[in-house]
C-alpha cells in the first residue's frame, strides 16, 4: 500500500516498490557509463564479453543442454536398434557346412566341415562342468544383465592401448555370437550381437541361456557342443566330467586348438596348464570348488585325436598347416572355419607333392622294417619345399598318414634344429663384420682353432666347451672347413666373436618366430639349440636364397565363401641380411655338398648347383638337411618319437645304422625329392659373392696374429670326412672361386643316394693347414684344404653327447 500524493488516499502497491526520491551518490571513480546507467533507471552493468581462450569453453547451460542432447539421443537410437535389430533363425546360422581345400591347380585335396554336435539339456552337465565354464567366462553371470558395461569399456580401453583384441562379453553375448552372428571382428556385428543379446536376456531364461552356450560352444576335434567334446577328450559324457575334465575344456573354449594338450607345442601345453589353473582357482573363489578339492585335483588324462577318415594320408597335414596359418594370421577364426561353408585354394603343387612323398617312402619307408627292428617305428618323417623368390609353400610332408601319426612333423616346433643353424651364425657374423679376439676380420679364409672340447673365449661365467663329433681335433682350420666339416669348437668361437645378441637377431630377421623355443643367446645357440620347425628353416634358407629379402613362407593362395573373396594377409618382402652377406653364406654353403669331405656330399648327385647344411642334434634325437638350389628350397628332418609314449628318442639304430646324421636318409630324400622337383627346368647358378675381401695381415693372410689360437699339431689329427666313392674326384674351383665351390652345372655322378649305409671308400687325414700370400680375384682362396682324410664316416660314426641343450653335435 502507498499513499496517493494528491487525494491522500492509500491505494495498493500491486507489488511494485515506490522509487526512492534520492539516488546512492556514485563514487568520484566510478565511470560516466555507470553513472548514466544509475541516472537512466538502475539498469545492471553489462557482462564483460569472454574473450580469448574462455571463448572455448562452454558454459555449464550448454554443457547441460549437451548432455540432455546426447542422452535423448542414445535413448533414441537405443529404441531404434531395439525395434530394427531382430533375434534371426538360429538354426540354420548354427549348422556347420563343408570346407573344400584345394591345390594350386584347382583339384580337390579334400572336404571337411562334418559336424559333431550332440545338444542335451542342462540337467545333463554336471554341476562341475557348468561352474568350470562360468569360472572361465563369466563369473558373475547369474547376477548381471545381457551385457557387461564394465568388461566392455575395459576391453575397449585395452585395444585402445594396443594390448590386443580384447573380449568384455558376457556368456549371453557369446551365445548369441555363437548361434546367431559369426565371429568377424567388426563393429557392426558387435552391435547387432548387444541388441540381440538384450532381446535374448529378457525373453530366455539364464539355465536356458547358458545351456545354449554349453550346446554351441567350439570345443576343437570337431566337436560343437560339451556332449561332443567331453567324448572326444576324455571319452565320457558331460554329466560325467569331473572338476578337472570341465576346467580342463573350459581352458579350450578360449583357444581350442592352441590349448590341446595332445597337438600344441609346448608354449601352448604351458598356456593351457596356466589357463586350467586359472579356472580352478575362479571356482575356489566363487565357492563352487572347496580348496581341499582344489588342492587334490591333477591335470587330467586327455585322450589322443581321432581324425576324420577323410583327412588320411598327407591332405590332413595340409589342412593343419593351411588351419594353422589361417588362424594365426587371423583370416578366419577357429570356429567360423569349423562352421564351414569355405573355399581355400593352397599354394601346393600336386606334382610336387607327390614327388615328395615319393622320396620319402623310397627313401626312407621302404628301408625301415619295424617289425624286425623295433627302432625303426621311432623315426618320424618331415619336409617342406618353398619357392624362394615368392614364399609359397610348393610341397609338404607331415608324417606317415594324418590318421595315425596326428602331429604335423613339418609345424611341430619341439626337437632341435642342430647345426642347421649354422649357416644363421655365419650370416650374423658377416652382416655385423664380426672380428675375432684378436681383432681380425671374419672371412670365409678366416681361421680358427677346431679343437674338440676347446673354451670359449670371451664369453662371461662358466666358459663353454662343446665336443666336435665324434671328438675330432682338428687343429687351425678355416671357416670355410668349418662349414664344410661342422666344426662345433669353430662355430662356438664364431658367435662369441659376432656376439649372442646378433647371432638371436639375425635368426630373428632371416625368418624365425621370434618366440621359437629355445632361441635365447646362450652359448649354444650357434649349434643349434633352438627347435624351429621344418617350416621355419625353409623360411630361413630361403631368405639366403633370395639375396636376403625375407618372405614369411605361406600356403594359402585364396579363401572364398559364398562367391565373396576373403582378404589374405599382404607377403611383405623385407631386406633381412645385405645381399653380398646373402650370397657369401650360399657360396660357402656350396662347400658343404661340393667338397668331398663335406657332411652333405651325397646331396651333389642332384647334379646341379647346390647349396645347404647337416645338422644332428644331442643323442641323435633329430637330423636335418636343409638344402636349396637357385630355383628351390627344401627343409628335411627325421625326428625319433617313441610311438607309445611321443617321447623323443635317439635315431640310432633306425634302418640298422649304427649313429644317425643328417647326411644320411634326410639328404638322400632332398636329392631324390629335387631331382624330380626340378626335372626339365633349366641349370642356374648361384651368384657369385662380391669382390673386395682385404687381408688383415701385414703379409695378405689371414694367420691367427696372436696367442688366441695354438699351432698345428704336429701329428695330424683324425677327422671323419667322407668322400663319394664313384666319381667325386677332387674338389671343383668355381671361376674366380675357391675350392669347395662347385663348377656351374655341378655333377651327377657324386655319391650314392639309395642307401644310408654305403661309406666313401677313399678317406684321407688333414694335416696342418697354410695360409696363401696371394689370392686370386674376384675371390680369395682360403687355407688350403686337408690333402688326407680319416677312415671313419661321420654318417654312421657314433656322436657325442655335447650336454643338455648344446644343440648340434656336428654333422
Amino acid at each position: 500500500m502507498f499513499r496517493n500524493a494528491q487525494s491522500g488516499r492509500r491505494v495498493p502497491s500491486l507489488g511494485l516498490r515506490p522509487v526512492k526520491r534520492f539516488q546512492r551518490s556514485a563514487p568520484a571513480s566510478a565511470p560516466v557509463s555507470a553513472l548514466a546507467g544509475g541516472a537512466g533507471g538502475g539498469k545492471k552493468p553489462r557482462r564483460p564479453k569472454r574473450t580469448g581462450w574462455r571463448r572455448l569453453i562452454p558454459t555449464w547451460r550448454m554443457t547441460l543442454l549437451g548432455l540432455a542432447s546426447t542422452l535423448l539421443l542414445g535413448v533414441g537410437l537405443f529404441v531404434l536398434g531395439i525395434a530394427l535389430v531382430k533375434v534371426p533363425d538360429a538354426h540354420a546360422a548354427a549348422t556347420a557346412q563343408s570346407n573344400t581345400w584345394l591345390y594350386a591347380d584347382g583339384s580337390v585335396i579334400t572336404r571337411t566341415g562334418q559336424t559333431n554336435r550332440q545338444n542335451v539339456g542342462l540337467d545333463k552337465v554336471s554341476p562341475a562342468a557348468q561352474h568350470a565354464a562360468l569360472a572361465a567366462e563369466d563369473r558373475n553371470f547369474y547376477h548381471e544383465g545381457a551385457v557387461n558395461v564394465q568388461g566392455l569399456v575395459r576391453a575397449a580401453l585395452n585395444t585402445a592401448k594396443g594390448e590386443g583384441t580384447q573380449g568384455g562379453s558376457t556368456i549371453t553375448q557369446q551365445y548369441v555370437k555363437n548361434t546367431y552372428l559369426n565371429q568377424k571382428q567388426s563393429i557392426t556385428r558387435k552391435v547387432k550381437e548387444l541388441f540381440i543379446a538384450i532381446k535374448v536376456d529378457a525373453t530366455e531364461g539364464k539355465d536356458e541361456i547358458l545351456s545354449g552356450y554349453l550346446n554351441t560352444s567350439y570345443y576343437g576335434r570337431g566337436a560343437y557342443g560339451i556332449q561332443a567334446a567331453a567324448q572326444a577328450y576324455f571319452g565320457v559324457d558331460a554329466s560325467a566330467l569331473n572338476p578337472a575334465q570341465g576346467a580342463y575344456l573350459a581352458t579350450l573354449l578360449n583357444a581350442p586348438s592352441a590349448y590341446d594338450v595332445a597337438t600344441a607345442t609346448p608354449a601352448g601345453k604351458q598356456n593351457a596348464v596356466n589357463r586350467w589353473n586359472y579356472v580352478l582357482d575362479g571356482m575356489v573363489k566363487e565357492g563352487w570348488l572347496s580348496a581341499d578339492e582344489r588342492a587334490a585335483t591333477a591335470f587330467p588324462d586327455v585322450k589322443d585325436p581321432q581324425p576324420n577318415p577323410g583327412l588320411s594320408g598327407q591332405a590332413g597335414y595340409l589342412v593343419d598347416a593351411a588351419t594353422q596359418y589361417l588362424t594365426s594370421n587371423q583370416v578366419i577364426s577357429e570356429t567360423e572355419l569349423a562352421k564351414g561353408g569355405y573355399t581355400i585354394k593352397l599354394s601346393i603343387d600336386p606334382n610336387r607333392q607327390q614327388a615328395l612323398q615319393d622320396a620319402v617312402q623310397a627313401q626312407l619307408r621302404d628301408t625301415l622294417n619295424p617289425d624286425k627292428r623295433k627302432k625303426d617305428a621311432a623315426a618320424q618323417a618331415g619336409a617342406v619345399s618353398v619357392d624362394p623368390k615368392s614364399g609359397a609353400v610348393v610341397a609338404l610332408y607331415g608324417g606317415v598318414d594324418y590318421v595315425k601319426h596326428y602331429v604335423d612333423n613339418a609345424t611341430r616346433r619341439d626337437y632341435q634344429a642342430g647345426s642347421t643353424f649354422k649357416a644363421i651364425a655365419l650370416a650374423a657374423a658377416f652382416e655385423n663384420n664380426a672380428k675375432t679376439q684378436d681383432g681380425r676380420t671374419v672371412t670365409p679364409h678366416t681361421v680358427y682353432d677346431g679343437t674338440s672340447g676347446r673354451k670359449v673365449r670371451g664369453g662371461k661365467g662358466t666358459p663353454y666347451a662343446p665336443p666336435n663329433e665324434g671328438d675330432v681335433n682338428y687343429g687351425q682350420i678355416s671357416l670355410q672347413q668349418a662349414i664344410d666339416k661342422s666344426v662345433n669348437s669353430v662355430f662356438a668361437q664364431l658367435a662369441q666373436d659376432t656376439g649372442l645378441p646378433k647371432v638371436r637377431d639375425a635368426a630373428i630377421a632371416l625368418g624365425l618366430p621370434a618366440n621359437t623355443p629355445g632361441l635365447d643367446p646362450v652359448p649354444s645357440i650357434p649349434l643349434g639349440a633352438a627347435t624351429p620347425s621344418v617350416l621355419d628353416m625353409a623360411g630361413v634358407y630361403a631368405t639366403l636364397d633370395n639375396g636376403g629379402k625375407q618372405i614369411t613362407p605361406w600356403l594359402v593362395q585364396s579363401v572364398d565363401r559364398e562367391g565373396e573373396a576373403v582378404p589374405l594377409p599382404a607377403h611383405k618382402t623385407t631386406q633381412a641380411i645385405g645381399e653380398d652377406t646373402a650370397h657369401e653364406v650360399t657360396s660357402m654353403l656350396q662347400g658343404v655338398v661340393s667338397d668331398p669331405g663335406g657332411t652333405g656330399w651325397r646331396a651333389k648327385a642332384l647334379g646341379r648347383p647346390a647349396a645347404g647344411k647337416t645338422g644332428t642334434t644331442d643323442d641323435q634325437k633329430s637330423v636335418w638337411f636343409v638344402g636349396y638350389t637357385p630355383e628351390l628350397v627344401t627343409s628335411v628332418a627325421l625326428f625319433g618319437q617313441d610311438p607309445g609314449t611321443g617321447a623323443q628318442v635317439s635315431l640310432s639304430g633306425v634302418g640298422g645304422i649304427d649313429g644317425a646324421a643328417g647326411g644320411q636318409y634326410p639328404a638322400q630324400i632332398w636329392t631324390s625329392y629335387m631331382k624330380a622337383a626340378l626335372k626339365g627346368q633349366p641349370v642356374t647358378d648361384f651368384p657369385e659373392p662380391a669382390d673386395g675381401d682385404t687381408a688383415d695381415t701385414p703379409d695378405g693372410s689371414d694367420t691367427p696374429n696372436g696367442s688366441d689360437l695354438p699351432t698345428a699339431p704336429s701329428t695330424p689329427p683324425s677327422a671323419p670326412s667322407p668322400t663319394p666313392s664313384t666319381g667325386a674326384g677332387p674338389a671343383r674351383t668355381a671361376p674366380g672361386g675357391w675350392p669347395g665351390r662347385p663348377s656351374p652345372g655341378g655333377s651327377s655322378s657324386a655319391g650314392p643316394t639309395s642307401t644310408p649305409t654305403q661309406p666313401p671308400t677313399t678317406q684321407p687325414t688333414p694335416q696342418p693347414t697354410t695360409t696363401p700370400t696371394t689370392r686370386p680375384s674376384p675371390k680369395p682362396t682360403p687355407t688350403s684344404p686337408p690333402t688326407t682324410q680319416p677312415t671313419t664316416d661321420p654318417t654312421t660314426a657314433p656322436q657325442p653327447t655335447g650336454g643338455t641343450g648344446s644343440g648340434g653335435s656336428g654333422n
